[in-house]
């Protein structure tokens, strides 16, 4: 008869010490600075500004510029196949002449790695941290369609950028699917050598809508 393997050794020795010690639940502290706020002037400098270390391209326009700023970023990468959300204002394609697929269960991931672009909306922003929040609703979308094209071009409300993290993410609503994006995808993993498109487009184009 052999004795326990040296796994099931340690494995023993947590299981003897969690039943001395049964581990109890720990308060999460939640005195997160909150209620900060800047004038719009400042918002748009510290977004805009921290979007750019990001390597991602912004586009400020009013709200009725909002379709041409949305063409331009297209234009500018060459799609000609862009996928949306089945949500998303349809006004701002109006100056986009190329072929619009709007996203459903029945898109496949193959079909959506065949676009060219995706146009989202947005739920929120962080000044501070150059993020752009997604929350799955009607106008952003599933995450997969988000994700996979090579090319996204988000529209942002400035009215909707927040200060700070904690101010930002009050903005959402609670229990739905949250992204967030810092620009676009890239990784240093591998000898620190900086390559982007690994998790998510290779390229983020910010429409800014200043009086949305």
């Amino acid at each position: 008869m052999t004795g326990p393997t040296a796994r099931e050794a340690v494995l023993g020795r947590i299981r003897d010490a969690l039943e001395l010690a049964p581990p109890r639940r720990q308060p999460v502290p939640r005195a997160y600075r909150t209620g900060r706020t800047l004038p719009d002037d400042e918002r748009l400098a510290l977004f805009t500004g921290r979007l750019a270390d990001y390597r991602a391209g912004v586009r400020v326009c009013t709200a009725a510029a909002t379709a041409e700023a949305v063409a331009g970023a297209l234009d500018a990468h060459g799609a000609r196949r862009v996928g949306v959300p089945p949500g998303l204002d349809r006004a701002w394609l109006e100056r986009f002449g190329g072929e619009v697929l709007v996203d459903s269960q029945a898109v496949s991931p193959r079909m959506l790695d065949g676009l060219d672009a995706v146009v989202t909306a947005s739920a929120a922003g962080c000044a501070e941290t150059g993020t752009v929040l997604l929350d799955g609703s009607p106008g952003q979308g599933r995450r997969a369609l988000s994700l996979v094209p090579d090319v996204h071009v988000l529209v942002v409300d400035l009215s909707t950028v927040a200060a700070g993290v904690p101010e930002a993410l009050a903005l959402l609503v609670p229990g739905r699917p949250t992204t967030l994006v810092s620009g676009p995808s890239a990784t240093s993993d591998i000898e620190l050598e900086r390559v982007e498109g690994v998790h998510g487009p290779r390229t983020l184009e910010v429409v800014l809508r200043t009086d949305a």
